[in-house]
Formats: C-alpha cells, sequence, structure tokens
C-alpha cells in the first residue's frame, strides 16, 4: 500500500514536470523542482529568462498556477521563478537550445553547432562535457550518432549518477526525429581523486649570538685615530763653504791680517 502511494506521487511529479516543460519549452526553460510543505506543494522554475515566464504583472504564474490545480487536483500550488545564473552550464537548456536550432534551421549543420556549443560550455569553465546528438534525421550516410566531448568527465561512480548534470532534448523533423544529450561535470563538484600539494616555505636556521659578541656590539665603538701615512723627505743639497780671507786690521801703522 505504501508502494503504490510512493508511485503514484512520483507520477504525479513526472507528469506535471513534463506539463510545464512544454508550456515553457521556448522561454528559457531548464528543470523544474516540486518539494512539499505544510501549507501546499512548492513549485520552482529554473529558467534563463524569468520575465518571459513571469509575463505582466505575474499573468503567466496566476494561468499556471490556475491550470495546474484544474489538471493535477493541487490544492495550492506556490510556483515561483529561479534563474539560471550561467546557462552554459544547464545541460537541459544547452539540449533545449541545440532543438530549436534544428527545428527552426534544420539538421544539416549539426557538426558547427555541436562544436560551437561545446566551446561555449568549455568556456563557462566546465571541467569536462559531452554532447551526443542522434536519430534518424542526421544528414549522414553512416554513422546515425555524432558524439562530441572534451575535457574530463566521469562516466561511472557516485559522482556520474548522482552529481553530473545531463540533459536530454528531442527534434520533431520532416526528415526524422533527433534526440540531443548533453552531459556536464560543472566546476562545484569535489572530485575525490582530486589531490592539491600545498608549497611548504622553509625558513633559513637562525643562528644563536654568543652574549659576549652581542655585548661588543652593543658597546660604541672607540675612536681610533688614524696613523699617518709616511712621506719620503726630500733632502736639501748642501751648501758650499766659502773660504774668505780674514778681516785685516791696522795696528799702530801695521797691516795685520
Amino acid at each position: 500500500m505504501i508502494e503504490r502511494q510512493f508511485i503514484s506521487r512520483k507520477m504525479k511529479e513526472f507528469k506535471i514536470e513534463e506539463f510545464v516543460s512544454n508550456t515553457l519549452d521556448k522561454d528559457g526553460y531548464s528543470h523544474t523542482e516540486i518539494q512539499r510543505t505544510p501549507l501546499g506543494e512548492r513549485i520552482i522554475i529554473h529558467t534563463s529568462k524569468p520575465g518571459l515566464i513571469v509575463g505582466r504583472k505575474g499573468s503567466k504564474i496566476k494561468e499556471l498556477t490556475d491550470i495546474l490545480k484544474a489538471k493535477f487536483n493541487m490544492e495550492n500550488p506556490q510556483v515561483e521563478v529561479a534563474e539560471v545564473i550561467n546557462p552554459n552550464l544547464s545541460a537541459q537548456t544547452i539540449a533545449k537550445t541545440i532543438v530549436h536550432t534544428f527545428e527552426r534551421f534544420g539538421p544539416k549543420r549539426f557538426k558547427s553547432l555541436g562544436y560551437q556549443a561545446l566551446q561555449n560550455i568549455i568556456d563557462a569553465g566546465a571541467l569536462g562535457a559531452e554532447i551526443i546528438i542522434s536519430g534518424r534525421g542526421i544528414p549522414s550516410s553512416r554513422a546515425k550518432s555524432w558524439r562530441f566531448s572534451a575535457g574530463y568527465l566521469k562516466k561511472s561512480g557516485d559522482i556520474a549518477e548522482n552529481f553530473v548534470k545531463t540533459g536530454y532534448a528531442v527534434a520533431h523533423l520532416k526528415s526524422g526525429s533527433v534526440g540531443v544529450k548533453v552531459i556536464i561535470l560543472t566546476p562545484d563538484i569535489r572530485l575525490p581523486d582530486k589531490i592539491t600539494m600545498k608549497e611548504q616555505i622553509i625558513e633559513p636556521p637562525k643562528l644563536e649570538v654568543k652574549e659576549e659578541i652581542a655585548q661588543i656590539q652593543e658597546e660604541p665603538k672607540e675612536l681610533v685615530p688614524e696613523k699617518k701615512k709616511k712621506t719620503k723627505s726630500v733632502k736639501k743639497p748642501k751648501e758650499k763653504k766659502v773660504k774668505t780671507k780674514p778681516d785685516t786690521k791696522i795696528e799702530d801703522g801695521n797691516i795685520k791680517e
């Protein structure tokens, strides 16, 4: 009995999500969240263009709440709109844009469109991404599915099942139906095998200074007189002695030398 209740509840949520996605398909719709509260069911619509979904003075939201009450027997549905900050990291949004371009211009240039969408995802900061375009509508003589991949992507394990974002959309064309699947590994996912190395700064060892050397450095140095440079003495030339005759004296009429 309890299992049937869970199954019926999940089936109702799936039908609500499918209805919302079909009605708001071309308004930048990404995905919906359904939360149960004591006041009623809370439906959060994630979109890259919230103005188109809200409408003028909230007219579109009022119409959507009335349809949910009548079609799905909801007592008090609370519809809220949440903006997708980076639409290039939303898998469902990218799958929807590729499908809309196929419906508008045809699938002839699907290769350039796939590579361009993949480059936009990588430029947005994704660690890895993969786009698979398959179906009868692809104009190819051999392969009916094309795979565009770049970066690092988890394909198995807990991260691949619960954290990697996937989006799927189908384009119904004259040549046949084309399915688009987008898988993105966003940069906010923390991988268990990621190792970060911390740089360790090694400081040089501090030298221990003895007390005596420290005291000598603190005391002021005495002023030492500078030594005078020795200058070479220049020898003066010797003066030649000139012999002179003694003075003559006259004493008593006689001349004496």
